[in-house]
């Protein structure tokens, strides 16, 4: 295929020019300075430029539902919102990176340089409508995550993550990659644009076709942790340090569900009931059995991971709603909000964890929190504001995410699908209620490791006063979204 490159299709690709050519800047440094690490200060000042001058190109040309390289890659209002999320949230998880004790400092630029390139794999997953560069920004993506999890200073629990992570990813996409393989055969295309118009009567019509489009399901059910293809989620999430915990709950938690989005729009679904049910009986499963597990853990990161699981469920019944709708507009817009609210939730608890986690062997307990809302009244305050808002109560982001979560579904039909989210949702506030009352109500001395982790403390503060005020505003910001992606 003869691919003709322009002026316009290099604008468009910028954001993620500039995150590769940012990402070489302190690994050249190093290596011009005889493999000497520069102060870790400036490593970190140069990802946060590169991270800006990303989203501020991604705000000035995305959202312009052109498409560049002969149809590879779509910037539409889905790249524009799902491509900000990312970004911001991987700026928030290298921020936790630089002041978390899990980080080896000799090998920081060696970190900085993969999570750049994670974040440029981020955004070419986004914004693919080809299925094989979907997976090319899946891969190169998830390869640069995975050697970040094993880079800790950590010996043993975040090696067992990676190769875990590894091995359980690489099935994934080779699963993926062999439905396209089908989707292709039978279609003769691997464009979503295209699959669109004849994917509904495909289904039907060609047993193979559906065959295909259940491994690309499975291969997404992997990586955004639907049951029962989350069981690597808990063991990972506990392993990885904590700020690369807090990036894969939320960049790339975005940036997969962005590019599942975009197979749930294709209509795909609507051509087999079987195929709905199955989703939607996954739906459940994935929301009852991340929240059961949680009710039992006394790690607060094996708490949040099964949390993760639960809030997939959530997200997977927008999916399926856009799959069903002839007017997926609203639905969509729903799935990106809550991507949206849930990256700030987790992004907040995740810091308050790191930084009361006071070397790479640490990890924080329910119990081990006993007396922090005496040591910190205002970090603990943000994480009781976190909490609540991934328990859905009001008035704070989170209920409004699932508000508009669960009307779709019911907009669309699915009613039992939102009872089951309500139900799930009165069961989490259990375990959500449970670290808030070891702060306010059990004796202790928790405290945060370092009173000098400036840059996590700015970042969890404003991440709770995000959540409080968008939360009581939330209906223009949504508008807003919804605008952008009809």
């Amino acid at each position: 295929m003869n691919i003709s490159i322009g002026l316009a299709d290099i604008l468009l690709i910028s954001p993620v020019i500039v995150l590769f050519l940012f990402s070489l800047i302190p690994l050249t440094t190093k290596v011009l300075n005889k493999n000497v690490e520069q102060s870790p200060a400036t490593t970190l000042v140069v990802a946060l430029m590169g991270l800006g001058i990303a989203a501020g190109l991604l705000i000035l040309f995305g959202g312009s539902d052109q498409t560049i390289f002969n149809g590879q890659l779509l910037f539409d209002g889905l790249t524009k919102w799902a491509g900000l999320i990312a970004i911001v949230s991987a700026a928030a998880g290298i921020v936790l990176l630089y002041e978390n004790p899990s980080t080896p400092y000799r090998q920081f630029s060696e970190i900085i340089f993969l999570a750049l390139n994670s974040v440029a794999g981020m955004l070419i997953l986004i914004s693919a409508i080809n299925l094989i560069t979907v997976f090319i920004g899946l891969e190169l993506m998830s390869l640069s995550l995975y050697l970040m999890t094993a880079m800790s200073q950590e010996q043993k629990l975040s090696k067992e993550a990676a190769i875990k992570y590894f091995v359980l990813g690489s099935i994934a996409s080779a699963i993926f990659l062999y439905g396209v393989s089908f989707i292709f055969g039978s279609t003769n295309t691997v464009n979503t644009a295209e699959l669109m118009q004849v994917a509904a009567q495909t289904i039907q019509a060609d047993k193979l076709f559906l065959f295909g489009i259940i491994f690309v399901v499975i291969g997404f059910c992997f990586k955004v942790s639907i049951a029962p293809f989350h069981a690597w989620t808990p063991d990972v999430y506990q392993g990885a340090p904590t700020p690369i915990t807090a990036f894969m709950a939320t960049a790339i938690k975005t940036a997969s569900f962005a590019a599942f989005l975009r197979i749930a729009a294709t209509q795909v679904f609507q051509g087999s009931q079987n195929l709905v049910d199955v989703l939607q009986w996954l739906a459940v499963l994935t929301m009852t059995v991340g929240n059961v597990a949680a009710l039992v853990q006394t790690n607060l990161k094996r708490t949040l991971a099964y949390s993760s699981v639960a809030h997939s469920g959530y997200i997977f019944i927008g999916l399926i709603t856009v799959g069903l709708s002839a007017n997926s507009a609203y639905s969509a817009t729903a799935v990106v909000f809550y991507l949206l609210t849930y990256a700030v939730m987790s992004i907040g608890a995740f810091g308050i964890l790191s930084m009361i986690e006071k070397s790479e062997n640490d990890f924080v307990t329910v119990d081990g929190l006993a007396g922090f809302a005496k040591k910190q009244p205002a970090l603990a305050l943000c994480f009781t504001i976190f909490l609540i808002s991934m328990a859905g109560l009001p008035p704070v982001l989170g209920f409004f995410g699932k508000l508009y979560l669960f009307g779709a579904a019911v907009s669309e039909g699915l009613i039992w699908l939102a009872l089951w989210g309500i139900l799930n949702s009165v069961i989490a506030v259990y375990y959500y209620l449970r670290p808030i009352v070891s702060m306010y109500m059990k004796p202790g001395d928790t405290d945060v490791s370092d009173n000098r982790l400036y840059a996590s403390t700015i970042m969890v503060i404003a991440s709770a006063i995000f959540i409080v005020v968008v939360g009581l505003f939330s209906g223009p910001l949504f508008t807003m979204i919804e605008r952008s992606l009809s």
